[in-house]
């Protein structure tokens, strides 16, 4: 099930049949060993950035409900120049408090004194998941699809402290492959480090996913709350954040533990943070 924070309503969170039978069946799982390559990726990549992609835009925003009013207006040259398209500026507002860094299903885990968190049945470290032993309390775990928007912001006001590539495959990241694969620590991912004003040292980590090879952020050292960090090209993805003392909403919590995941929309406040 989904919950949406903001009409406070649920809604059923249907799997696509066709990842069911690339990870629970024996054929689709020797298929999947193919398509989580960069390589098949890359090939898929180039057909999306040309013009002959065009044809699948009408057909993805029917199926996927977008409502186009909220993006400007242009002429695309390809399906994955739609896919990164720009939201009008007052479609989204940058709140109070703690906020959501992009479109997306939001789940929220503490950590454990020993650095572990269990992510659907995984158990995770924090040093698997960004090589480093660091010390955080909460990971916030923006799972993206391919019907949000895949831009995502910065969380407060801030410089960056260091960046880092860790290479790896591409699984989906939608919750079925969760039950066999510990994802977020095989699939190639971003990690930076950023130094916050009221969120103290952040971790700020861009996950791919199937079929999308490239994570583009933007060259910066120093941003603003709500400032664009980067984009993911075609596909779903993940952001995760790993932060320390923050105020969390409680209902996202909860539903975390109900294995519900929170719908929620870039700069939407999400808790706040203490002084």
């Amino acid at each position: 099930m989904y919950y949406d924070l903001k009409n406070n309503s649920y809604i059923k969170n249907d799997t696509l049949k066709s990842l069911k039978f690339l990870y629970n069946t024996s054929i689709g799982r020797c298929i999947l060993k193919i398509l989580t390559t960069k390589f098949v990726a890359n090939i898929y990549a180039k057909y999306m950035n040309s013009r002959l992609s065009k044809i699948k835009i009408k057909k993805f925003i029917k199926k996927n409900n977008i409502d186009m009013e909220e993006y400007e207006k242009k002429e695309y040259t390809s399906f994955n120049d739609f896919f990164i398209r720009k939201i009008k500026m007052n479609k989204r507002k940058i709140e109070n408090g703690l906020i959501s860094v992009c479109d997306s299903k939001l789940s929220i885990y503490e950590i454990t004194d020993d650095l572990k968190l269990n992510i659907k049945n995984s158990v995770y470290t924090i040093e698997e998941l960004i090589r480093d032993n660091k010390k955080y309390k909460y990971a916030l775990v923006f799972r993206l699809c391919v019907d949000d928007y895949h831009h995502y912001v910065f969380p407060d006001d801030g410089e960056i402290l260091k960046s880092k590539h860790i290479d790896g495959i591409l699984h989906t990241v939608q919750p079925i492959a969760f039950k066999k694969y510990k994802v977020f620590t095989e699939n190639d991912r971003e990690v930076t480090f950023l130094n916050c004003k009221n969120l103290g040292e952040v971790c700020y980590i861009e996950v791919g996913a199937m079929l999308i090879g490239k994570i583009c952020n933007e060259n910066k050292t120093k941003f603003k709350k709500g400032e664009e960090k980067g984009h993911f090209e075609f596909g779903g993805s993940t952001v995760i954040l790993l932060v320390n003392d923050v105020d969390i909403n409680n209902v996202i919590i909860e539903n975390t533990k109900n294995d519900i995941e929170t719908i929620v929309k870039m700069g939407q406040k999400i808790g706040g943070w203490y002084y």
